[in-house]
Order: C-alpha cells, then sequence, then structure tokens
C-alpha cells in the first residue's frame, strides 16, 4: 500500500490529505447540531475526494526529471494552490465572506502563521474554529516530513550551516544532485511513518493533560494543536480565557520545546550523531535567549513598581516572572499565546507591552526542522560563534579555535551562509514593507505585518504595535502581498531561489 501511495505525486497525496482531513469537521458539525456546516464539509470531501482520485490514477506511476524542482514545486504550491481547495468549504460555511479572505485565512493556517481576519471568535462556528486549527496542525506536521526528506538531502531549510564542507563547491545544489538518484516518493514515506506517530502521540498527550486541567475538550484539541504546530490558533482568544488556568499554561510550556530543538522528537533521522537534545547548542541558545529576555522584562517592570505608590506584592512578582517566561517562549517559538499573568504584569506596573522585544523574538525563531518560523537559532549560534571566534583573534591573533571539525566548519561558511540568509530576511522585510506601503498600509503597520508574515507568527500583530492591528481592515491586495510573505517565510528564501538555479531545471 505504501508502495502504490509513494509512486503518486506528492502534491494530489497532499490533496488526498486535505479532501479526507474535512470528514472531521463534518462529523463535529453533525454532533453539534450545526448541519449546514456539515453538509458543505461532506459534499467538500466528495467533491475533492473523487478529484484527487482521478488525479492519482492519471498520474501514477509518474517519474520526474528533476527529483529537487519536483518537490520545491510541489511545496510550493501546497502552500499557494492546495489552499484554494481547503478554502472553498470554508468560504461557503461562513457564507457572509470573500473567496479572497478565506483563501487567506488557510494560507496563514497551512503555514502555521495564525493570522486571521475573523477578529471576532463568535463569528465562527466550532466546526470551523476545528477546521483552522486542523489545517494548521497538518501544516506544522507537512513541515515536520519535508524538512528532513527534503530540505536535509538539498542543505536547505537551516541544514546548510552545519553541511557547507561536505557539499563542495556546489553548495545545496551539490547535495539536491546526489538526492536526485534517491527514490523521492520512498523517502517522503518512510519519514511519514516515522515522524507521523510522534506528532499525534504529542498532540493527544497535551489535549489529554489541558482536558485533565479542567479545559473544554473542543478548546484543548485546539490549543494542543496550535501549540505542536505553533500556528497559535484559538477558539476563545488565546490562555487568557482558558479554564485549564496556571497549571495549563505550565504544561504548554515544556511542549515549546519540540519547537526550540528537532533533536527532542527526530535524533538520528537527519544524520546527525549529536550527543542528545541537551547537548544541542539551539536548545541551550534557546533556553539562554529566553532566561535573558524574561530577566529583563521582569526586571523592567520591578523597577517600574518600586517608582509607583503600590507596594509590590510577592504573587505579583511571580506573576510577572511567569508571564515574562511563558510568553517570551511563545513568541520565540513563533506561536504567539500570552500569558494570562502578562495582562496582569502590565497592570501591575502600568508599562506598555515592549512589542519590538517580542517582534526580535520572532525573528529569531526556533529550532532547525521544527514547526517555528524566523531565522532559527542554529544560524543565530553560527553567528555567535564566528563574533565570539573573531573577538578572541582580537586579543590573540595567532590563537587556535579548536573545538573539532565541526566547530570550524560552523564558525567559518557555517556562519558564512547564515549571514546571507540573515541578510536575505532583511531585504525580504524590507521588499514586503514596500509592497504593502503601495497598497496604502502605513509605514508602522507595514513593519509589523511584514514581520509577523515572514517569520510566521500572526499573533505578533496584535501585540507588537501600539495599538492592535486587524488584519480584517488591510486592502484586498495586501492580503495577497502578506500571503505570499507566510508561504517565503515558511518555505525560506534560500528554498525559493534553489528553484531560480538554472541546474535545477536542467533535465
Amino acid at each position: 500500500m505504501f508502495e502504490r501511495i509513494s509512486r503518486v505525486p506528492f502534491f494530489v497525496i497532499l490533496m488526498g490529505i486535505g479532501s479526507i482531513a474535512m470528514i472531521v469537521p463534518a462529523g463535529f458539525g453533525l454532533s453539534l447540531g450545526d448541519f449546514t456546516t456539515m453538509r458543505v464539509f461532506f459534499y467538500g470531501f466528495i467533491l475533492f475526494g473523487t478529484l484527487t482520485f482521478v488525479m492519482g490514477l492519471a498520474t501514477s506511476g509518474y517519474a520526474p526529471k528533476n527529483v529537487a524542482r519536483s518537490q520545491l514545486l510541489s511545496l510550493l504550491g501546497a502552500f499557494t494552490v492546495l489552499p484554494f481547495m481547503l478554502a472553498i468549504p470554508f468560504y461557503e460555511a461562513v457564507g457572509n465572506t470573500t473567496l479572497l479572505n478565506a483563501w487567506f485565512e488557510m494560507v496563514s493556517s497551512l503555514t502555521t502563521t495564525g493570522a486571521t481576519l475573523y477578529d471576532n471568535a463568535g463569528r465562527l462556528s466550532p466546526a470551523l474554529h476545528l477546521w483552522r486549527s486542523l489545517v494548521g496542525w497538518l501544516g506544522g506536521l507537512l513541515v515536520w516530513i519535508a524538512a528532513i526528506s527534503i530540505f536535509a538531502p538539498m542543505n536547505l531549510g537551516g541544514f546548510e550551516v552545519r553541511a557547507t564542507s561536505i557539499t563542495g563547491n556546489g553548495g545545496a545544489y551539490g547535495a539536491a544532485q546526489e538526492a536526485r538518484g534517491v527514490d523521492a516518493g520512498e523517502r517522503l514515506t518512510r519519514y511519514a511513518v516515522k515522524l507521523t506517530p510522534i506528532y499525534v502521540a504529542l498532540t493527544l498527550v497535551l489535549w489529554g493533560g489541558l482536558t485533565l486541567l479542567g479545559e473544554y475538550s473542543y478548546v484543548a484539541l485546539c490549543h494542543a494543536m496550535a501549540v505542536l504546530s505553533t500556528s497559535g490558533i484559538t477558539p476563545i482568544g488565546g490562555f487568557y480565557y482558558a479554564a485549564s488556568g496556571f497549571w495549563g499554561e505550565v504544561l504548554v510550556f515544556f511542549f515549546f520545546v519540540f519547537a526550540i530543538s528537532r533533536l527532542v522528537f527526530s535524533r538520528g533521522l537527519a544524520g546527525e550523531n549529536a550527543d542528545g537534545w541537551h547537548h544541542d547548542p539551539e536548545f541551550r541558545i534557546g533556553i539562554a535567549l529566553i532566561v535573558l529576555a524574561s530577566g529583563f522584562l521582569f526586571a523592567r517592570h520591578f523597577v517600574a513598581s518600586i517608582d509607583t505608590t503600590t507596594q509590590t506584592q510577592l504573587s505579583d512578582s511571580f506573576q510577572a516572572i511567569w508571564g515574562a517566561v511563558f510568553t517570551v517562549a511563545s513568541f520565540m517559538t513563533t506561536t504567539g499565546f500570552e500569558s494570562a499573568d502578562w495582562i496582569e504584569t502590565t497592570n501591575w506596573t502600568g508599562l506598555p507591552t515592549p512589542g519590538l522585544l517580542l517582534a526580535g523574538l520572532a525573528l529569531i525563531g526556533g529550532g532547525v526542522a521544527t514547526t517555528a518560523g524566523g531565522i532559527k537559532l542554529l544560524r543565530v549560534y553560527a553567528l555567535y560563534r564566528h563574533s565570539e571566534r573573531e573577538l578572541e583573534r582580537l586579543v590573540h591573533p595567532s590563537s587556535v579555535g579548536g573545538g573539532g571539525r565541526e566547530a570550524r566548519r560552523i564558525r567559518r561558511k557555517g556562519a558564512y551562509i547564515s549571514w546571507i540568509f540573515f541578510m536575505l530576511f532583511c531585504l525580504s522585510i524590507a521588499g514586503v514593507m514596500v509592497l504593502l506601503s503601495l497598497t496604502g498600509v502605513q509605514f508602522e503597520t507595514a513593519m509589523v505585518l511584514a514581520v509577523s508574515a515572514l517569520s510566521t507568527t500572526g499573533p505578533l500583530a496584535i501585540v507588537a504595535a501600539e495599538t492592535p492591528i486587524a488584519y480584517s481592515g488591510i486592502p484586498d491586495l495586501a492580503k495577497v502581498v502578506l500571503a505570499m510573505a507566510m508561504v517565503l517565510g515558511r518555505l525560506e528564501t534560500l528554498a525559493i531561489i534553489a528553484l531560480f538555479n538554472p541546474e535545477i531545471w536542467r533535465n
């Protein structure tokens, strides 16, 4: 069975998964008595399931002449064309919306951005909220599988930092040439079989834990899928209204580790010989950033509380610490959930939310081959080691860096390619800001929206600006620009540039 599936083009397989997923909101709508939503999604399952079956028969056994090109184009189509299929039942079920808005919502969900045009949660039925969460969850699973089976062999998505020394002068394209001789369908199927049970099991564990802590089962499931996929999609407005309370946030906080280090769930799958996730430089630098940023925020609020006339309470201090730690970890993993104590912290001191700090954390992002977006911690680590070595050479010009072959590779070529990606990311932000400004969006709003889209942190638009930004208030052309920016942030600039390499288009 798996052998037959591996012969079908990757995009057709994704269409089939999307069609089958429509049964979930249909069944949930039936259980709630929402027969309109149930009927729309069930008809969507029949229509697109039939279309997928026909396309599968027509393309079965098709062997692309260039596997690397085919895989990259399939991913690009998955985040741009596939959302049209996912948006049609959503558009019909909502009724009073446009197809463009529905497509934007599905692009945002599938890229795990979590930006929504429906600010009022009551406008959508519970089945539609579940559909948004499910699409985001499936997008996170797609990122897991694509990172290991597609980006790793091609040395893209952050893997180029450690692999630059063994790919020769061809860089990432040398690995792509080597990957052409490997059965791509078999590789995708093998890693999907290994990673999907882990992804599903982690979601079920978090769902069960939140339910046991008092959360409603439906809300707990949506939040569990949002945390594992780092989409930040919520049907109730976040954890401030969650019934699970403080201990629910504690449970979610420990699950953020899966967006910091890939070695927690995929050790050995990408060919690494690491000692363990606790020795992973991404995990260490991620924890360091959380501690430093949280300490800075607490010190900022603590000093402000001393200047006020109210007496500082121990419970207020603890709420300030926890609110800072949870929110910092959430935005660094590009999830975008705020702690319930985060609002209490701002009320405690009266200081505004430091949106610039949260935007910087979202830009850094999480680990390589995780569902988190941003620049990625491994690239930041490579730049840090290179800077550290350059400072040592200023003091001791004839010193030897040491650390072994891998450390030298990261400090030299790894830092070089990381700096290139960093500059491309900055240019992407500038380009998106210019395009948004041409559509009539104000400069500050354009900057926040560009960072939010490229880092795939949709909730950032609510907390980073001086006043919350509503995605529903931007022009239609700006929505298209933001959707494309989300796809660019999800696939990363180097993967898009690889499609323009003439070598990848040769038969």
